[in-house]
């Protein structure tokens, strides 16, 4: 386990929530290469999992971007409503061992919130089923006017939850999630759920997996 010392008398824990609390980011990958191969775009998976984190926003003006193309607002409003409906058709996501009782078991001593780049009704979706009850704030990419890596969202979790920033970790996945973490002036552990440990070496600690990161977060009830 890395030996990085984790800031002293934090108050709260801000987390990711695709591919840090629920196993779900191939389905939004799917859905968002399905929805841009109907707009006429042909992407692979791969490219969605490094811009994880950004708002629907950002992915589709940076796909759109690398094929020299500015995309319109139907653009953004027919491809990001046809990602949607495909991820609630297809999607059958779970969460990492050990995550949502060690999370239970966090809540009686710390503020929680998740950041996340996806859409509000996503999130309360999977929070709903995973985590129900448990987290204090919902931050979603539609909340939000500039999306990961801004540090928009996560300085937003640390104003509702009205702590200050050195009494705050952030547990992420992406990269542009730790970017985003790091921009906002937080302590970031990092997870490499589905991208390589190189692409999230900005953070302050990277696990090697899930395991490891619940290890973490154990520790911090003692």
């Amino acid at each position: 386990m890395d030996t990085t010392a984790i800031p002293e008398n934090l108050e709260a824990i801000i987390s990711d929530v695709d591919g840090v609390l629920v196993d779900s980011m191939s389905f939004h990958a799917q859905a968002w290469k399905t929805s841009f191969k109907e707009a006429g775009i042909d992407i692979e998976k791969e490219e969605i999992y490094i811009l994880e984190g950004s708002n629907h926003i950002g992915i589709i003006e940076k796909i759109f971007e690398k094929q020299g193309m500015v995309p319109t607002e139907e653009d953004l409003e027919q491809i990001h409503e046809r990602k949607k409906e495909l991820f609630f058709k297809n999607q059958k996501a779970y969460v990492f061992d050990g995550m949502d009782e060690t999370f239970k078991s966090l809540q009686t001593k710390f503020k929680l919130a998740v950041v996340s780049g996806s859409d509000r009704a996503i999130v309360e979706t999977l929070m709903g089923k995973f985590y129900p009850k448990i987290f204090n704030t919902i931050i979603a990419g539609t909340d939000v006017k500039k999306g990961k890596p801004d540090p928009e969202p996560y300085l937003t979790a640390v104003q509702r939850l009205a702590v200050k920033k050195n009494k705050c970790i952030v547990l992420e996945n992406a990269p542009l999630g730790v970017e985003a973490a790091k921009n906002a002036g937080l302590f970031c552990i990092a997870v490499p759920t589905y991208v390589s440990a190189d692409h999230l070496n900005k953070a302050d600690i990277v696990v090697r997996d899930h395991r490891e990161l619940v290890e973490h977060l154990c520790s911090l009830l003692d």
